[in-house]
Formats: structure tokens, sequence, C-alpha cells
């Protein structure tokens, strides 16, 4: 099983920006969905974003398409979610995520890996 750790969390001003890492280690991540959930106080934990390691292929959230961006670097095994145009509502927990299989998956029962999760507060 992959285990995944999140970091680059912090507090970002609205319209600010900022990056989190998800290093992986385990197995090889080839054939492997990797993404992005968040969670929000009193809120259900939500997909955000998610990519196919093999291709570089993303799929995002409506809520965050045109202002969220995946890559990876293959040679640090680090998933990376470049997040611009922050806004209050994005506050939450972000947590990485893996899965093998098949076709995008936004369900939190789809992954079977997960890391701890950091803290991004966007402060108004």
């Amino acid at each position: 099983q992959v285990q995944l750790a999140e970091s680059g969390g912090g507090l970002v001003p609205v319209g600010g920006s900022l990056r989190l890492s998800c290093a992986a280690s385990g197995p090889t991540l080839s054939g492997y969905f990797m993404g992005w959930f968040r969670q929000a106080p009193g809120k259900e934990r939500e997909f955000v974003a998610t990519l196919y390691w093999i291709t570089h292929n993303t799929y995002y959230s409506d809520s965050v398409k045109g202002r969220f961006t995946l890559s990876r670097d293959a040679a640090k095994n680090t998933l990376y979610l470049e997040m611009n145009s922050l806004k209050p509502e994005d506050t939450a927990i972000y947590y990485c995520a893996a899965r093998r299989g098949s076709g995008w998956a936004t369900r939190l029962d789809d992954y079977d890996s997960w890391g701890q999760g950091t803290q991004v507060t966007v402060s108004s």
C-alpha cells in the first residue's frame, strides 16, 4: 500500500496562492491515480482533483477548476497541488489519496491510501 505525506499548508490571504505537496512511498505509482480531497469544519470530505500518474491527465471539481493545478515529479514520487486565487471557502484540511483502477473517481471509498492531511486557511 502507498504511504502518503502532505505538506505545504498554511495561512494565506484571499486571492493568494499556496502549493501543497504529497510525497509517496512504497510501491511504484505506475497505474495509480493520485488525488486531493478536502474537509472544511462541519462538512463532509469532498473531492478536489485527481491525476493519473502515467499520463499526467487530470480531472478537477467544478469548484476549483481554473484555479487549482495538479502536477507531479516522478523522480521525487511527489504530487503537487498549486492553488491560486484562493477564497475563504477553500479553507479546509487537504488530504492526499491514492488508488489503483481505471477511470476517474471522486468518491472517498474509491481510494485506499490516505495521508494525514494539511491545514489550509484563507483569511478574509
